[in-house]
C-alpha cells in the first residue's frame, strides 16, 4: 500500500485539480525592495503613514489641582491585566508587577506618582514592537496590504494607561463629552445596551406604523485617525483637568515602533499613531474624539459603539428613509472629513426593518436607487 507524502499535496485528486492557497513568506516580499531595512522602511509607511509629528513638552511644570495616585488605583489597574498577555519592549509580563506589588507595595506607587503630578509620559514608556504577520486567505502575498501588526505595548506603560482610564471615564459622564446615545468604552454601556436601545427605537416607531431602516457604518481607519491636537482641545474645552489633558497629549506624542519579521533590523521608529493600538485608554480616546458625529434625527436615533455608527430613521414609505439616510450621512461624512476620519463603504450595511403586514406585500429592492458612490449598499 503506498504511503501518500503529505509533505507534497497532490496536485488532481479523482481527477480533479485541486487549488492550493499560497504559502505566506516568513520573509515579507515586497516589490522593489530587497533589503531588510527598505523593506522595515516600507511596511512603516504603509502601516504608519507620514503626518506631522508634534514634539512633546520639554520643560515640566508640576500641577496643583492632580489627584494623587493611590495604592488602591493600582491594584485596581494590575487586577485587570492579564497576566498571559505577551510584553513589549520591557519583556516584563504583568505577573512580574503583580507580584512587585504584593512584596514592594510602594515601588510602582513611587514610580508613577511623579508622571501623573507632572503630566507626563516618559519617552521609554512610548517604545512599542510591532509584530509583522500574514493574513491568511490572501491570494498573494507581495504587497504590505497582505499583512497585518500586532502592537505590543509596555507592560509598566499600561498599569498607568490603565489609571488614566479610570480618571478619564468620570469626565464625559460630567462634561457631557459623550453623547447619551453612545455605547461601548464606559463601564455599565455595553452591546447589549446598543441592541436594547436599538430594538426599542424601533418597535416605538412601527407602533405608530412608521417605516424604519437603519443604515450601519464603520470608520475607517479608527484609532489612526485621531489627531492628538484636536483631541487635547475637546478635553480642554469640556473641563477636563489640565493635568489630564497633559498626560494625555505626552502619551499620544513621541512614540516608536520596531517592526518585528524575519530578518528585522530591529530598529526603533518615531511614528505618529494616533491613539496606539492594544492600549487600555486607547478605545476611550478614540470616542472622546468622535462624540461630535452623534446628531439629532427627527423620527430617529443615532446610536455608536466605539467605531460603529447606526442612524436609524421613519417615515411613511422606505423610499423616503432612503432620501433622508443619504442626507443624515452626508452630513455625517462632512463632520467626519472636519476631524480627518471616513467610512468603509465595503463594510456598511443597510437594513429595512420590516413587520408581519410589509413582508405579507414584497416590494422590489430599493438598494437601486442609492448612488453607489455617496451611500452604501443595501443588505
Amino acid at each position: 500500500m503506498r504511503v501518500p507524502d503529505y509533505r507534497h499535496p497532490p496536485d488532481r485528486l479523482d481527477g480533479k485539480a485541486i487549488r492550493h492557497r499560497p504559502t505566506p513568506p516568513r520573509f515579507p516580499e515586497l516589490p522593489r525592495v530587497s533589503a531588510p531595512l527598505e523593506l522595515n522602511t516600507a511596511l512603516l509607511e504603509h502601516f504608519f503613514p507620514c503626518s506631522p509629528v508634534e514634539v512633546p513638552h520639554t520643560i515640566l511644570l508640576p500641577f496643583k489641582d492632580h489627584l494623587e495616585l493611590e495604592a488602591a488605583e493600582i491594584s485596581r489597574a494590575l487586577a485587570h491585566s492579564s497576566p498571559s498577555l505577551a510584553p513589549g519592549p520591557d519583556k516584563t509580563p504583568n505577573s512580574v508587577w503583580k507580584r512587585i506589588k504584593k512584596v514592594a507595595a510602594d515601588l510602582i506607587l513611587n514610580l508613577l506618582a511623579p508622571l501623573l503630578h507632572y503630566g507626563y509620559h516618559h519617552p521609554s514608556l512610548k517604545k512599542a514592537y510591532g509584530i509583522v504577520l500574514d493574513k491568511p486567505g490572501k491570494p498573494s502575498y507581495d504587497s504590505a496590504s497582505s499583512f497585518r501588526i500586532i502592537v505590543l505595548l509596555q507592560t509598566f506603560s499600561k498599569i498607568l494607561e490603565r489609571i488614566m482610564n479610570s480618571r478619564l471615564s468620570g469626565v464625559p459622564k460630567v462634561t457631557s463629552l459623550l453623547n447619551p446615545h453612545h455605547c461601548g468604552s464606559l463601564a455599565g454601556l455595553s452591546v447589549a445596551d446598543a441592541c436594547s436601545t436599538l430594538t426599542h427605537e424601533i418597535w416605538t416607531l412601527q407602533i405608530d406604523k412608521r417605516k424604519v431602516c437603519t443604515l450601519f457604518l464603520d470608520i475607517k481607519g479608527d484609532f489612526d485617525k485621531v489627531n492628538t491636537s484636536s483631541l487635547c482641545s475637546m478635553l480642554s474645552a469640556k473641563g477636563a483637568s489640565p493635568y489630564l489633558v497633559s498626560c494625555t497629549r505626552s502619551f499620544l506624542t513621541g512614540r516608536s515602533c520596531c517592526l518585528l519579521f524575519q530578518g528585522s533590523p530591529k530598529v526603533f521608529t518615531p511614528v505618529s499613531v494616533g491613539t496606539p493600538q492594544g492600549s487600555p485608554v486607547s478605545p476611550l480616546l478614540f470616542v472622546i474624539y468622535v462624540s461630535g458625529l452623534n446628531m439629532e434625527i427627527p423620527y430617529g436615533l443615532t446610536l455608536s459603539y466605539v467605531d460603529d455608527f447606526a442612524l436609524t430613521v421613519s417615515s411613511s414609505s422606505y423610499r423616503r428613509n432612503i432620501h433622508l439616510l443619504q442626507r443624515h450621512y452626508a452630513i455625517l461624512k462632512a463632520k467626519g472629513s472636519c476631524l480627518g476620519v471616513g467610512f468603509s463603504i465595503p463594510k456598511t450595511q443597510l437594513i429595512h426593518w420590516r413587520t408581519s403586514r410589509d413582508r405579507a406585500h414584497p416590494q422590489q429592492p430599493l438598494s437601486t436607487t442609492m448612488d453607489p458612490c455617496s451611500a452604501p449598499r443595501a443588505s
